[in-house]
């Protein structure tokens, strides 16, 4: 929650265009919309160019909201665009979207069985890096830095002694203490690929840990 789809996933990702520095557009070539129309949709409300005319709802998003919300733009859309009722219907997101595409699928397949409502013809679902639940990823992630050789021996044995992935309220000062000598042992890389090169515009808190989990 809280990263932009317009300005992470149409500029920075998968888009027909990149940004440059002085402002001015350039052709993605790796693009999706070669394969496909896409809808960048900005959510919950409040993230990137999204809003609400009712500020309290600002004090009450999350997860089911933000589905009844999406679900209720995609009807919206399609009334206003019908002829895209008949063509099959993706959902994809990443990290959070772990969340936020699993409840909206089911809630579209929900409104699907309802005879009075407009169809959605989702045919599946594609997350990347999905951020399920923190205690399974910090665990998996734990243990992929350390079976790639990034984390010492020593430091996964205290982590692996020391922390619960099981019960997150129980984690203990020494469990985290542990966990934030992480970054400082794998150092500035590229986490998302460690066998490629440091992007040259990248940061360590770009690369962090916190910022991947």
């Amino acid at each position: 929650p809280g990263c932009s789809s317009l300005g992470g996933g149409a500029f920075g990702e998968l888009g027909p265009f990149r940004v440059n520095k002085d402002g001015s557009l350039n052709m993605n070539q790796f693009s999706w919309i070669s394969e496909a129309n896409i809808i960048f949709l900005e959510s919950p409300a409040g993230v990137g160019f999204s809003y609400t005319n009712t500020s309290v709802d600002y004090n009450f998003s999350g997860d089911r909201t933000t589905a009844i919300d999406s679900y209720t733009f995609l009807v919206n859309w399609l009334e206003r665009f019908p002829e895209y009722k008949t063509r099959d219907f993706y959902l994809t997101g990443e990290s959070y979207a772990g969340h936020y595409v699993p409840q909206l699928a089911q809630l579209i397949l929900l409104h699907n069985n309802y005879s009075n409502q407009t169809i959605i013809n989702l045919k599946g679902i594609t997350i990347g890096n999905a951020y399920v639940d923190f205690e399974a990823n910090m665990k998996g992630t734990t243990e992929y830095y350390w079976s790639h050789a990034l984390i010492s021996d020593e430091l996964y044995n205290k982590i692996i002694s020391s922390c619960n992935f099981s019960s997150p309220s129980s984690a203990s000062k020494k469990c985290n203490d542990y966990l934030d000598q992480i970054d400082k042992e794998i150092g500035n890389i590229f986490l998302y690929n460690i066998y490629a090169p440091l992007c040259p515009n990248g940061s360590p808190s770009s690369t962090s840990v916190s910022s991947v989990i």
